[in-house]
């Protein structure tokens, strides 16, 4: 059933204005547009994309150095789209604009820390100071400095610096192991590298001078490391924002280069736009997150995952930016919850598996408290169960309820929030605008309200600029363009619903095909969580000339009925989905940032050597492997 949207805006009547309602009475003033529902919005916002895009750098006043002559200009191959030609601009610049004494602009907790409050002058100073660094070191526009560092301030710093500069910004997290590291950072030649010398993770110090050295030696480029430990203490130093280098770049210029997981094969180097990222973000977090100015935002994130970045745009919104370094779970299981409390934030976001497990056994703390400051609570990762956001929404009745799902490629979503319209448990609740999503099935024929591919069947802002070593664009486009020739396939196994929301069911490459039927993996992990006696799972389909199996692996500390378990997903979901074997394994292998190893473990089930397989300095817990590995050579052997 339709939404009349001015109906809808009309009827919620909501404590204070959205961004969202905002830029409705914007357009209706400068565009004469008035729209009778979101799906008329965002078909607006792909047919009339230079119009749209126009209007976004408009309704958030961008400054632009110089200005822009054409706002869209559409090419075949679509990828190779010029946005803004001849415009010039600064991030940092969009950001420190925002400064001001009413609100911090930081807020940060660690481990080993207490909560603590970084004013705007104090941001703005620290960044004068670490640029004074970057510039006795020779670093210039178009240089690359890269970060081997842990999700602080003075790492936030450092990335204003640099970008101020007009130079292009790379980091990992400390416990990226170094051949992960140097896979990373070799493919982009650094001038400096910003490094820790050490930090805390589950109650536990490490040390990675070792590391460092390691980098420093692999990567030769580097010219100078500079210690972040030495800027972890903040003063109010007089710096006023003139006295800071803001070098304008192009709107297309690279502002970050961000790296595909690596569990396989050599991570793509994924280089982003300065312009792009600065109006993507803006639109992403103030209409479709309502972050506004004053608020306080925090997505738990290291500095290796491409939310750390997204997480940065609150700064452009004029909230206050919260981090937390650590273990979410260390020194207690409510660690992040506390933080969340004691810090008022409005906005707490989170990997869905973090979520999964906190809802299955919700703490003391969570229960005790009152959480109706809470504004939203977003997740992303991986699909967020109808179950989950069920409990979620029953356990935070005051707080809207969103998922997102995009990725490192265009360090955005796709789909994701809307502050207006109803949240429905196992949905995510619209497009994003200015996304043309749509649901394809082989042939490239619009599916609706069926599973099928998702794809961008035209061009997007936030599209990568181009993959470092990839001048021809050739792995650009078999990455993207492979499955269809005219359309970015994303690889996420999706279908569109009747109210135009959207069903995430997996990564397509992992889809279970029975019998002629594609299924998502997490249709069967949705049915699990159901069970108590679960406390994690893995699904893998293995498809070669010996076997046809669908196998599921659990993590239980009780032993479980497998018969039990085979009914439930039965009648749950259907006799398709049934597993073949069910088998109890000590772990569940992660990526570091927290997605289940899936097509590793079917490749190394098929007869892949683990080198082959992945790269397990990719993972969180690496060693988990090594019970697959020893649990492939049992399974072959038996065939």
């Amino acid at each position: 059933m339709e939404l009349n949207f001015r109906l809808y805006i009309a009827t919620m009547q909501p404590k204070t204005t959205s961004r969202f309602h905002e830029y409705i009475s914007f357009l209706a003033k400068t565009n004469a547009l008035i729209v009778d529902d979101y799906a008329s919005l965002h078909q607006w916002s792909i047919d009339n994309q230079a119009a749209f895009w126009e209007s976004i750098a408009s309704f958030f006043s961008i400054d632009f150095d110089s200005p822009y002559e054409e706002v869209f200009v559409p090419a075949i191959p679509f990828w190779k789209t010029k946005w803004f030609t001849g415009a010039r601009l600064s991030y940092a610049h969009h950001v420190f604009r925002n400064s001001n004494s009413k609100h911090p602009a930081i807020i940060y907790q660690s481990e080993t820390k207490p909560c603590v409050e970084i004013s705007w002058q104090q941001l703005l100073a620290k960044t004068h100071t670490i640029q004074q660094q970057l510039l006795a070191v020779g670093v210039e526009s178009g240089d690359t400095v890269v970060c081997y560092g842990i999700n602080s301030p003075e790492t936030v710093a450092a990335f204003l610096a640099t970008n101020a500069l007009g130079a292009v910004w790379s980091s990992c997290s400390p416990d990226f192991g170094t051949d992960a590291v140097c896979e990373r950072f070799g493919q982009l030649h650094p001038k400096v590298m910003f490094a820790q010398q050490q930090y805390t993770h589950g109650g536990k110090a490490f040390d990675t001078n070792t590391k460092v050295k390691i980098i420093q030696t692999e990567v030769s480029s580097i010219q100078a490391t500079l210690w972040l430990d030495e800027h972890a203490n903040f003063d109010d130093k007089a710096v006023a924002v003139d006295q800071l280098t803001v070098t304008p770049v192009s709107f297309s210029a690279p502002i970050w280069t961000l790296f595909s997981s690596g569990t396989t094969g050599k991570p793509k180097a994924i280089v982003h736009g300065t312009g792009h990222m600065l109006l993507e973000h803006l639109k992403a977090l103030a209409l479709h997150q309502d972050v506004q100015e004053g608020d306080r935002y925090f997505w738990y994130s290291i500095t290796g995952w491409m939310m750390w970045n997204y997480a940065l745009g609150s700064l452009l919104c004029g909230a206050t930016l919260c981090l937390y370094s650590g273990s979410p779970t260390y020194p207690t299981r409510d660690s992040l919850w506390c933080f969340v409390k004691k810090a008022n934030i409005n906005h707490f976001g989170g990997g869905a598996v973090y979520f999964k497990n906190q809802m299955a056994s919700p703490t003391p703390y969570v229960q005790q408290h009152d959480f109706s400051f809470m504004r939203t609570l977003g997740a992303t990762g991986s699909p967020l169960s109808a179950a989950v956001c069920k409990d979620l929404q029953q356990r935070f009745p005051s707080t809207h309820i969103i998922s997102l799902s995009g990725g490192t490629d265009v360090c955005t979503a796709f789909v994701g929030g809307h502050p207006d319209l109803p949240v429905v448990p196992g949905e995510i609740q619209c497009k994003m605008l200015g996304a043309a999503i749509e649901v394809w099935n082989d042939k490239g024929w619009v599916c609706v309200e069926t599973p099928g591919e998702l794809v961008l069947s035209q061009p997007f802002l936030p599209m990568p600029l181009y993959l470092v070593n990839d001048p021809d664009y050739s792995r650009y486009a078999s990455s993207y363009f492979n499955h269809y020739k005219t359309a970015w396939n994303h690889g996420d196994w999706a279908a569109i619903t009747d109210r135009g929301g959207v069903v995430i069911y997996g990564r397509s490459d992992a889809t279970l095909n029975r019998f002629g039927v594609r299924m998502g993996t997490s249709e069967i992990y949705t049915a699990l969580s159901k069970l108590n006696e679960i406390e994690d799972a893995l699904v893998v389909h293995v498809e070669d000339t010996e076997t046809d199996s669908l196998l599921l692996f659990i993590q239980a500390s009780t032993k479980v009925d497998h018969t039990k378990i085979k009914q439930h997903i039965r009648n749950r979901c259907s006799p398709r989905h049934v597993p073949d074997a069910i088998y109890t394994t000590p772990e569940i292998p992660y990526t570091i940032s927290g997605k289940k190893v899936e097509i590793p473990v079917k490749r190394i089930l098929q007869g892949m050597s683990l080198a082959n397989a992945l790269s397990l300095d990719a993972l969180r817990n690496p060693n988990s492997m090594l019970w697959y590995v020893a649990f492939a050579k049992r399974f072959k052997s038996k065939q």
